[in-house]
């Protein structure tokens, strides 16, 4: 029977294909050593290492020696080589990562600022269109100042009654005199 080929074959499992259930672990892994390699402490421990490495080559008797003083210290230097080439990787992939994590946080930076700007544009077009109506309505001063001229109106309106009375009343009293000087004449 012949095999369909627009379907995969099953994948054969060896140890180098295994996958892993979290696929950003080497990257979190080279993180931490790029961040390790960074510290004091490394560079303590580095030191230390070098130094016990030249005294026991350097003052342990001769058959116990594993590197040669004589020749420069040839295993050390490359022992330091190795850590070298296998660190700059490390670093750069760390490097790496952080420019993507830094180009998604600008975007997100740029997001927001896109919705604050937005936001406040709106907020703005309704503070004109708040100004726009209280044009139409009528201010605390504005009805103060209005009550105010009714109220004087009102006023010279009681005054002008006032005098209109005092002046009938002052007619009538006229009136009144008149007939009282009237009745008793003649």
């Amino acid at each position: 029977m012949a095999e369909r080929l627009d379907t995969p074959l099953e994948a054969r499992r060896r140890w180098f294909h295994r996958r892993s259930k979290d696929p950003d672990r080497f990257g979190r892994l080279s993180e931490g050593v790029a961040r390790f390699l960074g510290t004091p402490r490394f560079l303590i421990y580095l030191t230390i290492f070098c130094a016990v490495w030249m005294l026991w080559n350097t003052l342990a008797p001769v058959p116990l020696r594993f590197d040669s003083a004589a020749l420069g210290f040839t295993a050390l230097t490359l022992m330091l080589s190795l850590q070298a080439s296998y660190s700059s990787p490390l670093i750069l992939l760390a490097q790496n990562r952080q420019v993507n994590r830094d180009r998604v946080s600008a975007e997100q930076d740029r997001q927001r600022a896109e919705r604050n700007l937005a936001d406040t544009e709106y907020v703005a077009r309704e503070l004109a269109a708040l100004r726009l109506a209280l044009n139409d309505v009528a201010t605390r001063d504005f009805v103060r100042s209005e009550l105010r001229g009714l109220l004087e109106d009102i006023v010279e309106e009681r005054e002008e009654r006032i005098r209109d009375l005092e002046r009938d009343l002052a007619g009538m009293q006229e009136d009144r005199a008149r007939e009282q000087d009237h009745g008793q004449g003649p």
